[in-house]
This record gives C-alpha cells, structure tokens and sequence, in this order.
C-alpha cells in the first residue's frame, strides 16, 4: 500500500529545474508559487514512502521557498528550530535526490545536522536552540567571522522555553542585524502552553486582518517614505490592540506581524525590503497552518506531526500490529492505577502529554496533570515545589529531555531530598530520531546524585512495580526507565506492588560466568544464553532491578561464586557498570582474579536507524552478548555472527 514504487510520484516541472537555492533566483514570483505548490506534493510523496515529521514541514513551504529566494544561503544561515519542520529545505538544497532514505539507516537525517549539508549550519533536535544559535552567527560575523545574514525560525510552542527568552533579551541588548521569524501555528506537538500564547493569538485576533497585513508590509522604519504614514497608523492600531505595544518591541525588537505564512504575496517583498535594509534586531510574526494543504494532516489531531508510512490518497498509515503494549502505555495504566487511590498523585509533563502518555491521566484527573510547555527546567524545579507542598508529582520525560533539567535535578531536587518521581521514557537508542533524541545518558547522571535511587525496567511488568516503587517512595527523589516500543508480551501482574530498594533478582542460576543485566536488554541476554546453553555455556542470569542503591549482596555473590562477571545496561559509560566496578575495587572483589567486564553504549554518538540496528552498531545485540562470554571465558569462535 505505502511502497514507493506503487504510488504516483508528482509532477514537479519546476521543482526538476531546482538543484541548489541558487536556482529559485532566476524564477518569477508567479513561478515560486507553483515551486511552493510542487514543494509540497514532493515533501507528502516523500514521507509518505519514509514516515517522518510531516506536518511541520508542509506548514513551512512558502516561507521555505521565500527564504531561500531572497536570501543567498549557505552564505546566510537559516536555521530551522528543532529541525522537524526542514524536509522542504533540504529538498531544495540538493538533497532531493535522498529524500526518500529519511530517517533510514545511511540515510538523511530527520532533522538538521552540519555534517550532512553545509545548508545546515546549526544542528537541531530538541528545540528553542535557534534564537542563541542565529545571535552566535551574528556576532560572529560582527567579530569578522563567517559573513552573511542569521535567520531563525522557531515555532510558537518552542517560544515557550526560556532558552528563547533569554537569547531575544540578549539580542535586543546587542542590537545587531538578526532575522527570527516567529512561525506561530497554535499547534506544536501538543497545544500551546501559557501566557505567551495568549499573547501571540491576541495580536492577530482582536482586529480585521487585512489592517494586520498593512502592518505586515514592513517596519515604519524600512519602508520608502512615501509608504512609512500609512504604515504608522497600522501599527499604533495594532499597538493599541495589544495593550500598549508588543513584547517583543520592549525586547528590543522591531515586530513585524502577523504576517500570512501562506500568502507569497505578502512573505516575498517583505523579506526583501528587511534584507535590504534592517539594521538591527527584527522579528517577522508569520501565521501558519501545521498540515497546510494535506486534508488527512489538517484533520489530524497532532496535524499530522509524526507519521508512519502511508498511502498519500487516503492518509493511511502503515503501523506494524503488536501483540505487547508499548512501555509507554503501560506506565500511563499504571500511573493512574496508583493516582486512583491516592489523590495527592499528580504528573507533569513538559509538551509532550500524548507522548509520555499523560494524556490518559490527564482525562482522569485534569486538575491533577500539568504540561508546562517546553520547559523542562521549570517542569523539574514546579515538581520539586509540588513535593515539598505535599504532593507526590511523577515529573514524565524523555530521558533526552531531561537533560535539559540537570541542574534543578541537582540544586532543587537532590540537595532537597525531595520525593519527585522521574518516569524516564524513550530509555536507550530509540531508532530513526538518532543521536539527537537518544537516552544514553540518563543513568550516569543520576546514579552519581546523594540519595537519588535509579531503577530500570526489565519488560512491562516489571514497569508496573516500578510505578508502584515510586508512588511508595517518600523518602527523596527517585526515577526509573523504561524505552520506546513495545514491551516484551510478559504476563501482566493485576497492580503493581512496590520492589524492595537496592533489590534485584537472580533469573536462572549457572556456573563459570554471571551475566547482570541493568535495563531491557535482559530479553537480548536471555537469546544469548540459549545460544551459549548449545556451546555447553551456562551463565547465571541477574537483573540488577537498581543502579543506585545497588544490591551489593547480589553482586559480591556473583563476584565470588563466578570466574567472570559481565553487566550490560542501555547507557554511556559511567553508569551501572561504573558503580558495579567502583563496589568490586572497594571490596577487594578484584583481588583474586575475578574477570569484570562492562557491555555500555559505546563512546560515540550513534546515527538514525532502526533500534535493532543501532544496537547492532553498539555491539549489545544477543550475538554480541553472545560473543563477549567466549572471549572473555577464552572459547574459540567459529566464524563470525551479527544479530
């Protein structure tokens, strides 16, 4: 139904014309419309044969053709906040011909990334990056570096992280020549949150909008004075309709907008008169539509945000059916399971509701789930204040994501000991978003906390007593994790019942070597111990359950009892592996010739694939388990395997 080769690709005359942004300079406005029009049925064929992000990309495709046709790139930097919304761009910048390999193992990436075209000058995957980013370039070029303009496109909902703030403050401070264009469609992954989205509907709500438009010809001061009267009166009118000016004029900002997003009219000679005569800071205020001309995209309630492959005529997807709920799902039960005998349980979430699968709690207990925005440094330090105040707030992001928390997971959380509860998804490499939204890292920055406990799900059931672990925990912070996908198909108990702290559990009892799994990746050491079983190999099998505490009676035993000991975990270096290590030496557990090895994540940033496949390039498939008990028990192997 989805395979390329069933389904009719455009024509696309103009677009065949176009290899580099170079080749829209010589193409009328009337034929920048038609490339606009043929842009968009490339970017839909495309992802429908890839899957991908598409609605953000097909909300863009005139503004994408406006910029690269009066801008001169790569000499000027566009860069595309987060990066979901850049498949035309990459269309038009010689990247046409492997549009069809998004996301796939070799292939493009999903977002943009600097090694792969020198039309990506910044990398992007998490957002509310490009606004620093666009003010770096441009005060490079001040400082005599790289020449050429800055142009930052970011979207209403990433306007929301403070990030972005701090860079307008800071460029509105500097004064110099950058372009941010505000591309506000009311829709990033999930609803908009909070104040700034009132703000932003407000100015293009309240008042006719052809006045809007007058205003969206261009800042008084760029315009040629014949124009600049008129202009002045439609921009008071829209200062009085935002109640004495914009936020982003007190910024230090000149605001242009709102401007139609889809209306090449109004986008080309605008960007015109401000390339060729802004001096200072400007932001453009476009009004766009997420999914614009795709109907099954524009009907969707994500606006057709992520997408499987899909047949282009009826928007079909083509999700592949599992037996097993996916990790997600299971945590979202079983969160409100627990908050549905005990009222003081409330969740937070930073934008991503659906994707932690808080939307289900939220249906619940609405006045007990909160999406802060894109914000996760606020999502962090609101749960610790939530804590503190009584509550016992599971704060639900991804592992990526939390990153961008670290030190309120430190200064508010841990030096607090408050009991904030970290549900940690997409745990591990997490497939065609890459190196960008990876959870590798998680572990080690966690278990290194006083007092922080750091549990990881084996399979789905286990997640349940986790969720159950957690809500019982009051005594500081504790988190677990658990990845994207589906679970293993493991019997499912009917509630969680809370784990002992610093317990694991013994799986299957060998001899000679012990393998301790920390994570899913039990299920890949359970393959490699049926094929080790056939070579006459029986490791003992222990899922470690905690990284911090750890089980320390567990892990001596097998130390003792075992020529070779061997942990795995789906993380960096620096993790559970680490703090078995540092146990082992403290306790002399080393001494007498005990053979330690670790199976981590290896030191490098893994590109976009399949999840199998990028564990198969980290070396942590069943095979490569496989393969590190004969060396390390010194068996010859015959030939050469790869899961």
């Amino acid at each position: 139904m989805t395979d390329d080769s069933q389904q009719d690709r455009p024509k696309t005359p103009l677009l065949d014309r176009v290899n580099l942004p170079s080749d829209l300079k010589s193409l009328s406005d009337g034929e920048l419309h038609q490339l606009a029009d043929e842009l968009r049925a490339e970017t839909i064929s495309a992802v429908s044969v890839t899957g991908g992000h598409l609605g953000a990309g097909l909300g863009v495709v005139e503004l994408t053709v406006a910029l690269h046709a009066v801008f001169d790139t790569p000499r000027d930097k566009i860069i595309w906040d987060v990066g979901h919304q850049c498949y035309p761009h990459k269309i038009l910048t010689g990247r046409r011909d492997r549009i069809r390999t998004l996301r796939m193992e070799g292939g493009l990436s999903g977002f943009t990334k600097r090694s792969e075209s020198p039309f990506d000058p910044f990398g992007a995957g998490h957002s509310s990056t490009s606004i620093s980013a666009g003010l770096g370039f441009a005060m490079a070029r001040e400082l005599g570096g790289d020449a050429g303009d800055a142009i930052a496109v970011i979207g209403d909902g990433a306007m929301s992280a403070g990030m972005a703030f701090e860079a307008l403050n800071h460029a509105g401070d500097l004064g110099k020549r950058l372009f941010v264009v505000l591309n506000d469609n009311e829709m990033s992954i999930a609803p908009p949150v909070g104040a700034l989205s009132r703000h932003l509907t407000k100015l293009y709500a309240e008042g006719p909008f052809q006045d809007l438009k007058s205003v969206a010809k261009g800042a008084v001061s760029f315009l040629p004075s014949p124009l600049q009267e008129g202009a002045r009166r439609a921009k008071e009118m829209l200062k009085g309709m935002a109640v004495g000016g914009t936020l982003f004029e007190a910024l230090g900002f000149s605001y242009i907008g709102p401007v139609d997003g889809h209306d090449l009219d109004q986008l080309l000679p605008l960007l015109r008169t401000l390339k060729t005569r802004a001096s200072g800071p400007v932001l453009i205020h476009v009004v766009t539509k997420k999914g614009k001309g795709y109907a099954p995209a524009e009907a969707a309630a994500d606006k057709g945000h992520a997408t499987a492959r899909f047949n282009v005529l009826t928007g079909a997807q083509a999700k592949a059916k599992s037996n097993a709920p996916s990790y997600t799902s299971v945590f979202a039960r079983a969160l409100v399971d627990q908050a549905s005998r005990d009222d003081k349980i409330a969740a937070v979430t930073a934008a991503m509701p659906d994707g932690t699968g808080l939307n289900l709690f939220a249906e619940r207990f609405p006045r007990r789930c909160f999406d802060v925005g894109i914000a996760e440094q606020h999502a962090v330090t609101f749960a610790a204040g939530l804590a503190a105040g009584g509550m016992k707030p599971f704060c639900a992001l991804y592992s990526t994501f939390l990153q961008r928390g670290y030190d309120q997971i430190v200064h508010d959380v841990a030096i607090q000991r408050l009991p904030v509860r970290f549900a940690i998804d997409r745990a591990g490499l997490v497939g065609a978003d890459g190196a960008t939204h990876a959870g590798a890292y998680d572990i080690a920055f966690l278990s290194n906390l006083p007092g922080m406990v750091v549990m990881a799900a084996a399979d789905e059931a286990d997640l349940v007593h986790m969720v159950a672990t957690a809500a019982a925990h009051d005594e500081g912070p504790i988190a677990f994790r658990y990845p994207r996908g589906e679970g293993t198909g493991v019997e499912m108990p009917e509630r969680g019942i809370p784990l002992e702290i610093g317990k694991g559990r013994m799986i299957s009892e060998g001899r000679r070597v012990a393998i301790l799994s920390f994570g899913t990746r039990l299920s890949e050491v359970l393959v490699a111990r049926e094929a080790l079983a056939a070579r006459g190999i029986e490791p003992t099998i222990a899922d470690a359950r905690f990284a911090k505490p750890l089980d320390r009676e567990l892990i001596l035993r097998l130390a003792r009892e075992h020529e070779a000991l061997i942990t795995i975990e789906e993380g960096a270096l620096g993790g559970f592996g680490s703090h078995v290590a540092q146990l082992l030496l403290e306790e002399g557990a080393l001494d007498g010739g005990l053979k330690f090895r670790q199976m981590v994540l290896p030191d490098t940033f893994i590109d976009h694939a399949d999840a199998k496949a990028m564990y198969r390039d980290a070396g942590m498939n069943a095979a490569d388990i496989e393969r590190k008990v004969l060396e390390v028990m010194g068996v010859a192997q015959i030939g050469e395997r790869r899961a």
